[in-house]
């Protein structure tokens, strides 16, 4: 491969720039914190980008230490690709630059793509203490690992089990607590944001 580019700057913002500030870097690593994803699915979720770029992306964070390929068992025999533990270490690096990004998020262009799990992330930022949360969109449902340690921090669809706590909101509620415009626990209290489960997490929520 060929070598990396760097600022050649002895200073740890601009190493780590050089490993993660290409274009299109941290959004692969904001949809591998889902889990492990093969390659069509990233291309899919991340709209926009080329082949090309997606491949090359990749093959710098295997290069880097941040995500590994690896084959699926039988019946799938798929490749997919997941973020090692140094890959997993940048989830705060990305909620610190979501949450600087709020102001940012104005209405939305009509150009604008719209995945329900890219909600997931912000959620997190809102949810406090632990436990697994189902969240229903209008967009489609995905669900959250509140305190997780290591392992993704969220996935596509319903929660597998039981969940602790079910949120079931509307995307323009979702939106504006992605905006930072309204607290989730506005949203609670104005009945934007129903709370169903019997977990601690829930409970913690309705009594908000």
């Amino acid at each position: 491969m060929p070598p990396r580019r760097s600022y050649d700057q002895y200073c740890s913002a601009a190493r780590a720039l050089d490993v993660v500030g290409d274009r299109w870097t941290l959004l692969i690593v904001r949809e591998l914190l889902g889990g492990p994803r093969r390659y069509t699915d990233l291309h899919a979720d991340l709209p926009g980008v080329s082949t090309d770029v997606l491949a090359s992306r990749l093959k710098d964070m295997e290069r880097d230490g941040l995500a590994t390929r690896r084959r699926l068992p039988p019946p799938g025999a798929a490749y997919v690709y997941e973020l090692t533990a140094r890959g997993r270490e940048l989830l705060p690096v990305l909620q610190a630059l979501g949450a600087w990004g709020e102001p940012e998020l104005h209405d939305r262009r009509p150009t604008d793509a719209v995945r329900a799990h890219w909600f997931a992330l912000p959620l997190l930022r809102a949810l406090e203490g632990d436990g697994l949360v189902e969240v229903r969109l209008d967009e489609g449902r995905f669900h959250l690992r509140v305190g997780a340690d290591d392992g993704p921090v969220y996935g596509d669809g319903p929660a597998p089990g039981d969940p602790d706590a079910v949120l079931t909101l509307d995307t323009a509620t979702c939106t504006a607590v992605s905006r930072g415009a309204l607290t989730l626990t506005a949203a609670i209290r104005a009945g934007n944001v129903q709370v169903t489960g019997e977990g601690p997490l829930a409970k913690a929520l309705r009594e908000v």
